[in-house]
């Protein structure tokens, strides 16, 4: 809680300073304002908002009943009560979890994801959303995505409304075009402080969950070279929720470190690695090891497409 109520008190002193910029002492007041309705109303609706932003629809237990019962599952293994369910209609393989709490989350895959990953590699991916649903990080994920667009928004505003000279618009033209640019990579630097160990330790968790780490570090390598060749539309409109995916869905995936929404994948593999070498002694008095994951497909389930998608479920 405390990191969450942090990084809230950041995205809102960010917004104060922006409307300060954009329209002085009376912009600050009316940021202010406008950030603390969005903490709040982004907190209210952290299970839901990502899922409308990604037109995720639910997932019923008669469409995909291994799904729901390998989730079922994990849970129990977790300790969590069972998030609902959701699927989007993107063949990019990939997923990601919300909600502001493990009594109010939600785990949503891509038919991609079901359709190229096995078995193993599926449940290394589930446990990974409950890991990030067991730390809570869902709620920071989802209030850092709402606000870090709230803010790109206000940013906008003063390129029409910040470049008066008078004392209560002290942005010139100039500074306004810089302020368009700037602000929402300030935005950006604060969403990608916390990120990135998120997804080691919603990695380590998994693999604590699953006894398999390199079920998930094969999972991680299929998702990255697979999403290379599909563009997730959803994502490319609201590149602010990025981060929120176990890999990350943007088309521009190859920029600099400093902004990079997530680890590399060598690197999220390399600690798998080690965690699996790590566990291995422990498995030598297991009845049934899981060193590697296997090359099972799951099975097919009769999920109806919404759309013009065409896919092997149609």
């Amino acid at each position: 809680m405390f990191r969450t109520a942090l990084l809230m008190a950041a995205m809102t002193a960010l917004f104060m300073g922006l409307g300060y910029l954009v329209g002085g002492t009376t912009g600050m007041a009316i940021a202010l304002v406008f950030g603390g309705v969005t903490n709040i109303w982004a907190w209210w609706n952290s299970d839901q908002m990502v899922l409308r932003m990604h037109n995720a629809r639910p997932l019923p237990p008669e469409a995909a009943p291994d799904l729901h019962a390998m989730l079922t599952r994990l849970c129990a293994r977790a300790g969590l009560p069972v998030p609902a369910l959701y699927l989007i209609e993107t063949d990019q393989p990939n997923a990601f979890a919300t909600g502001r709490d493990p009594d109010h989350a939600a785990v949503a895959v891509t038919r991609g994801l079901l359709a190229t990953l096995g078995r193993d590699e599926i449940e290394g991916v589930i446990a990974h959303e409950l890991g990030h649903i067991k730390a809570r990080d869902t709620l920071t994920m989802t209030i850092t995505a709402t606000l870090a667009g709230a803010i790109s928004m206000l940013a906008n505003f003063a390129l029409f409304f910040g470049g008066g000279d008078d004392e209560d618009r002290p942005l010139g033209p100039i500074g306004a075009i810089a302020l368009m640019i700037l602000a929402p990579m300030g935005a950006m630097l604060v969403q990608m402080a916390i990120s990135r160990a998120r997804e080691y330790e919603a990695d380590r968790a998994a693999a604590e969950m699953t006894g398999a780490p390199m079920a998930l570090a094969s999972a991680l390598k299929r998702i990255e070279a697979l999403a290379r060749g599909q563009v997730m539309a959803s994502a490319e409109r609201n590149p602010a929720s990025a981060h929120v995916f176990i890999s990350n869905p943007l088309s521009g995936r190859g920029a600099d470190n400093l902004f990079a929404t997530h680890p590399a994948t060598e690197n999220r593999v390399a600690a798998l690695a080690a965690l699996a070498a790590d566990q291995q002694p422990r498995r030598m008095d297991t009845a049934r090891p899981r060193t590697q994951p296997t090359p099972q497909r799951p099975a097919q389930t009769r999920i109806p497409r919404v759309g013009r998608n065409k896919g092997p479920w149609s």
